[in-house]
């Protein structure tokens, strides 16, 4: 596999044996194939609209890992982008585009739960593989969609991970849970809800767009809870956290990895505190410690959410293409039977699209930054 430009002497060999034709795959003297051409490789998420900063690093690691591929490559493959805004409303359309352009072999994405789960059976009618980085709904392994994979654990295991932290990091006798009836947002909270069963003294669905929380905060403050955990994105929890806060509430403020993005920050004071879960793997693991250099040289800035498993996630499709395939059921066959080892994690799959190796992580907001604390066990 290549990582950060990394290849080994066989494989240097073997391209300076090769010589480019016009039939869409490179060629040694032996008439053996190599990389394929003309290919590309789709990001489906928002890349504008409310979400855009949880798009962004996904984009940008997927760009370094096509960059990478193409510095060393014969045939450059293309990586184009399929902006859902975040909204499952989009992205019927926006597959069906995809569907329909047969030079599109592969899929890093969707971004989120809800565009998943409205996409899906696009992408699994025409046979179009995909991988998420971040789309963390356990639902979407369970339609029998054989095109889904997933990069990262699942709410199925963020959830009892979150109620794990709260009730015995937190120590938190009493528990307010919060959603935003999305997708992700509501099956999170429904999980962490559940596995906190008798701490948990109130709950209630907010709206995403919404921006007077004002109803909340009192059901928040007549429950005097000791922390209040919100499943939804980070647009919302900026905005509910400083409501909570002016209107008195002290506890702790738990959210999961729709809340991890820079933007969060804009709350300021309102926001230290806050505990964040993930299954994304921290830029400081030494794991990804290379990978971190080279996208903050590429883009000027540190890796955000995601950006590592969309790395991981563009490279399992760029290790097919190396290989030879040129076709989406090949590519589909060559996913499902990947086991290597990417930056974040073993990259293998079970029979659902599943990740075999699922880690969660837990973060504070500490000083204005969001800082990682460890990985919750």
């Amino acid at each position: 596999m290549r990582r950060n430009k990394v290849v080994g002497l066989g494989a240097v060999v073997l391209t300076l044996g090769l010589s480019l034709t016009a039939c869409g795959t490179t060629e040694d003297g032996d008439g053996g194939s190599d990389a394929a051409c003309d290919l590309k490789l789709a990001f489906f998420g928002p890349e504008t609209g409310p979400a855009a900063g949880l798009g962004k690093p996904i984009i940008q690691g997927m760009q370094l890992a096509v960059d990478e591929y193409n510095d060393d490559a014969d045939c450059d493959v293309e990586m184009v982008k399929y902006d859902s805004q975040g909204s499952p409303d989009e992205a019927p359309s926006l597959a069906t585009e995809v569907a329909g352009d047969e030079s599109i072999v592969g899929v890093v994405g969707p971004a989120f739960s809800g565009e998943g789960a409205a996409a899906g059976p696009i992408f699994a009618e025409a046979g179009v593989p995909t991988v998420t980085p971040s789309g963390t709904n356990p639902g979407l392994s369970t339609n029998g969609w054989d095109t889904f994979h997933r990069a990262l654990g699942n709410d199925a295991t963020q959830g009892p991970a979150a109620a794990k932290y709260i009730k015995d990091t937190l120590k938190a006798a009493s528990v307010f849970v919060i959603d935003d009836a999305s997708e992700y947002g509501a099956g999170l909270a429904g999980i962490v809800e559940k596995d906190l069963s008798g701490a948990v003294k109130g709950t209630d669905t907010i709206q995403t767009g919404q921006t007077d929380f004002s109803t909340t905060v009192t059901k928040v403050n007549d429950a005097k809870p000791d922390a209040v955990f919100f499943g939804g994105y980070y647009a919302e929890a900026t905005i509910l956290i400083g409501q909570l806060r002016d209107g008195g509430y002290e506890g702790k403020f738990v959210v999961a990895d729709g809340v991890k993005d820079p933007a969060f920050l804009d709350a300021k004071d309102a926001a230290e505190g806050t505990i964040i879960t993930c299954p994304c793997i921290p830029d400081t693991d030494p794991a990804v410690a290379t990978f971190a250099k080279d996208y903050e040289a590429e883009f000027g800035e540190a890796p955000g959410t995601y950006a590592a498993e969309a790395y991981d996630a563009a490279n399992i499709f760029l290790d097919g293409i190396e290989s030879g395939i040129d076709n989406r059921e090949d590519l589909l066959a060559f996913v499902n039977d990947y086991d290597e080892k990417g930056i974040t994690k073993q990259l293998k799959f079970d029979k659902t699209g599943e990740p075999a190796d699922v880690h969660v992580y837990a973060y504070t907001v500490k000083g204005g930054a969001i800082v990682p604390e460890g990985e919750i066990k």
